[in-house]
């Protein structure tokens, strides 16, 4: 790769990682209380030094809003990630990380929770939900890849594993909205909130299981990079490069699990972000995957971000569902996208 494109992508990341800071700050400081830099500062300071925060606003900062700012970046850059690596292992540029079954496990597994854990004595404290929530993905996800082994080897798995994922998701969505129906109106409404997405619950206990996933999957997914490129020529052709095309195939596709069922879990069901993300970094600068994973990292961190505070300032102090703003501004975008038909793949 020529030392100019490589200084324009450095520019790219770079532009985007201080676009990352700015919308960081700017989450932090607004929401239903608007902090001050000053406060922010020293509600930080003691924060790391490990002191009790002075005031009642340094403890909403340092235990609400600062946990709930960086669990919004975690998730947007686990998502935006998880749609670079299904987009580039299904040469799909429509695919979504929750594809294979993921995201609709989690949904069924927290109404499964919502409207029969107290029947079930399922207790485990505030964990229960997450707990239940990956449960629920990580199961409809190896049921999908159980039911695509039966199929034929090669390029005809992938397409296997893309019908069978669309199969899942619609009889998962199928249990969702039936428990949603025997539930009663509380149960319901938390069935509602729960897949419309919140970062509500973020602490710092979850933001560090969160952070663990998510660091982890992006590193992982970095390694992978050059292979998913010789990928995009196609399976034979990747063969040929010397690409063990079955060995990266589930190797991605447990990264992608692993990352999205822990999001969802912790942040309820977020669409479009891992939709839209890689198609905006194509068009700015090609479909290089070791380009488009550091910055679908940065730039699902950014939107994700921004979601956020539209979520909390827009009805303050009360706040939407962030699931309702990624819709309302990834529907548009996407339609965009595809009628200007500029995405690179």
């Amino acid at each position: 790769m020529s030392a100019p494109r490589d200084r324009a992508r450095a520019l790219i990341l770079l532009g985007l990682f201080a676009a990352m800071v700015l919308v960081a700050v700017a989450s932090i400081r607004f929401g239903a209380i608007d902090f001050s830099l000053r406060q922010m500062f020293s509600a930080t300071l003691a924060l790391v030094t490990g002191r009790e925060p002075a005031t009642l606003d340094g403890r909403i900062f340092a235990e609400l809003r600062l946990p709930r700012a960086v669990m919004c970046l975690l998730v947007g850059a686990c998502l935006g990630v998880g749609g670079t690596l299904m987009q580039a292992l299904f040469r799909n540029p429509i695919v979504e990380p929750g594809l294979v079954g993921t995201s609709s496990g989690a949904a069924l597994g927290s109404a499964l929770y919502f409207v029969l854990g107290s029947v079930l004595k399922f207790n485990a404290g505030p964990w229960a939900l997450p707990v239940a929530a990956c449960i629920g993905g990580i199961a409809a996800t190896y049921v999908v890849f159980a039911l695509s082994r039966a199929g034929e080897t090669g390029r005809s798995s992938i397409v296997m594993l893309l019908l069978t994922g669309l199969a899942i998701n619609a009889l998962c969505l199928s249990g969702v909205g039936f428990l949603s129906y025997i539930a009663r109106d509380p149960q319901a409404r938390s069935i509602i909130f729960w897949n419309l997405g919140t970062m509500s619950g973020a602490d710092w206990k979850s933001v560090t299981i969160v952070g663990v996933a998510t660091l982890g999957g992006v590193a992982l997914s970095l390694r992978y990079a050059k292979p998913l490129n010789a990928l995009m020529l196609g399976e034979e052709e990747a063969l040929y490069l010397g690409v063990n095309v079955a060995r990266l195939k589930w190797a991605v596709l447990t990264i992608n699990v692993a990352m999205v069922a822990v999001a969802t879990a912790f942040t309820g069901v977020i669409g479009f972000v891992g939709l839209i993300v890689p198609h905006i970094l194509r068009i700015i600068h090609g479909a290089d995957n070791r380009y488009l994973i550091a910055g679908s990292a940065l730039l699902g961190a950014t939107l994700l971000s921004v979601a956020d505070l539209i979520a909390r300032v827009s009805l303050r102090p009360a706040e939407l569902p962030i699931g309702i703003v990624t819709s309302i501004v990834g529907v548009p975008v996407f339609l965009w996208l595809l009628r200007k038909r500029q995405y690179v793949f």
